[in-house]
């Protein structure tokens, strides 16, 4: 698939990176990649692997310059998706850009930040006009503190997306109050679930199954839960890859029904990309 007519929807990965090494990359990085992702090599998954659509998420060491993104997204606008990351200070003018190139949302990455700084008026006011373009709020965050953001974010009118089953390390335990409360939040209608990357909270298959079982009936079913990659798989390229990722969710879920929930209907939704067919 070249990307230029729109494809017939069979499945959505909504999490992968793209990146050069030799772009310029944020002084407080906590990883520094030693080679190249590139969307070609993306796409050429995609198809080996039967999926006809992908979601593009702005990596963290290359901070706000979403450059390189947005120029895979309009080159390829009818197969991919994109969620930027933003200073709470860009312009109404700068996101109608990102908009018109195909990006749907922003990445909060709040590993090692301070939560508060999030609750401040600027981000408040960000976040509300991200709810008038109905746009998304995906967070990276431990499962012990994750709740905290999402109310915040909710009665902004954002639809919240948490990465990577919300990164329960040591997996659920639905006594402690904060765990509690990540599962209450999986109740609102307009908080979503990556099933990706269970490797980064140093889950095997029988944990993830676990916690997905628990993730599933907080949730009250699997319609607002859906899947990623996380190519390239940054820091752990040596332990896993796309093929590998992809079995996770046949594993998860083996019954066929479920499965295409997941990865065609549900993410063609949040998406938007129903309006490719």
């Amino acid at each position: 698939m070249t990307g230029l007519h729109p494809p017939a929807i069979t499945g959505v990965d909504t999490h992968a990176h793209v990146f050069r090494q030799d772009l310029p990359m944020v002084s407080n990085r906590r990883y520094s990649p030693h080679y190249d992702a590139l969307v070609e090599q993306y796409l050429a998954h995609l198809d080996r692997h039967g999926l006809s659509h992908g979601v593009l998420i702005q990596p963290s060491f290359l901070g706000t310059d979403n450059h390189f993104m947005l120029d895979a997204l309009r080159r390829y606008p009818q197969r991919l998706r994109g969620v930027a990351v933003v200073d709470a200070s860009i312009s109404d003018t700068q996101l109608d850009e990102l908009e018109e190139a195909g990006v749907v949302g922003i990445r909060l990455n709040l590993i090692g930040k301070a939560l508060t700084e999030y609750a401040s008026a600027e981000w408040m006011g960000l976040f509300a006009r991200l709810g008038a373009r109905g746009w998304q709020v995906e967070i990276q965050r431990g499962i012990d503190d994750v709740a905290l953001v999402i109310p915040g974010l909710l009665a902004c009118g954002v639809t919240v997306v948490i990465d990577h089953f919300g990164l329960p390390t040591g997996g659920i335990d639905a006594g402690k109050p904060s765990h509690q409360a990540f599962l209450q939040s999986l109740a609102n209608p307009q908080v979503w679930l990556k099933l990706s990357a269970a490797y980064r909270s140093q889950s095997d298959i029988a944990q993830a199954a676990t916690v997905l079982a628990k993730a599933r009936h907080a949730a009250g079913g699997i319609e607002r839960f859906v899947w990623g990659s996380d190519w390239p798989n940054t820091q752990f390229e040596s332990q896993t890859d796309y093929t590998e990722q992809l079995s996770l969710i046949d594993i998860l879920l083996p019954d066929t029904r479920e499965r295409t929930q997941v990865l065609l209907t549900n993410a063609a939704k949040l998406f938007g990309f129903a309006t490719c067919n």
